[in-house]
């Protein structure tokens, strides 16, 4: 596993509790956002402002138009981008507090905002978004934007490899599928396709020469590593601020946290994203 891929894989269980844990979802509603997915695209979406649906569906790249209109921009009529965004941030760090209990992470969160600060953000609006909402002064906060931003700034790097090899987001959905790191069932209702959808991008896919009863051909196997691995190089910004010195400390002092994580209940395995326990 290269250094990119391994930064990406013991920082993503800090990240992702948002997904996962009650406070995030709480804050949502709390804040009048009106179920899980509505919480989900306004809180990922907060940064850029009170955005609309057509961007929002582009950068997250993989979700069904219409999953993404039923929640923008009818969010934002119920609260503020500003607003979501500092109870998500708030939440987060509450979920992280309660999974990792009493830890001092302000090297890491030093160490993580200095990757973030090497990173360009050339084409990849998400992750700069991220990357300039504002900055809290509590450690475990400031520790959990810096995972925002750094994973946001992976994720437009992966969209743009995978548009590069010629794949629509439910394309890269399928052939992520067939690798055998999630499953048709974590992800079809989650992005909100439905079965003839699914099965007419599984025939594309089939004529192309990429997939044969659901699994990845030679072709398809070798077009798939090739979008992880300019995933792979479209991420090496923070690596390369860190240094190898940095680097190694940044594993060192993530990984039992991400464990801790997993170990708690706050990141399921298997997941969507495909990521292990550290």
């Amino acid at each position: 596993m290269n250094s990119a891929r391994n930064l990406w894989a013991v920082l993503e269980p800090l990240h992702a509790v948002v997904y996962f844990a009650p406070e995030p979802a709480a804050a949502a509603k709390n804040a009048g956002l009106r179920g899980w997915w509505m919480g989900y695209f306004a809180g990922r979406a907060a940064p850029l402002g009170a955005v609309g649906p057509a961007p929002v569906t582009a950068m997250f790249y993989g979700f069904a138009p219409r999953m993404v209109e039923r929640a923008l921009p009818d969010a934002w009529t119920v609260a503020s981008a500003d607003e979501v965004l500092r109870t998500r941030v708030e939440a987060t760090e509450a979920a992280l507090t309660r999974l990792l209990g009493p830890v001092d992470v302000t090297e890491l969160a030093e160490l993580l905002e200095t990757a973030v600060a090497g990173c360009r953000f050339d084409g990849r609006p998400l992750g700069a978004a991220w990357a300039a909402a504002p900055r809290p002064d509590r450690p475990l906060a400031r520790l959990w934007l810096a995972t925002a931003a750094l994973r946001e700034h992976r994720g437009d790097g992966h969209v743009l490899a995978a548009v590069a090899a010629g794949l629509s987001g439910l394309d890269a959905i399928l052939t992520h599928i067939a690798t055998g790191r999630t499953t048709r069932t974590q992800l079809q209702r989650a992005r909100g396709w439905t079965d003839e959808e699914w099965t007419a991008a599984t025939e594309r896919l089939a004529e192309r020469g990429l997939l044969a009863n659901g699994e990845l051909t030679p072709t398809g196997v070798e077009l798939r590593q090739s979008v992880e691995a300019a995933t792979d190089r479209l991420a090496s910004d923070p690596v390369d601020a860190l240094g190898p010195a940095g680097l190694e400390r940044v594993l060192t002092l993530a990984t039992p946290l991400s464990r801790a994580v997993v170990d708690g209940g706050g990141v399921p395995i298997p997941n969507p994203m495909g990521v292990a326990r550290p």
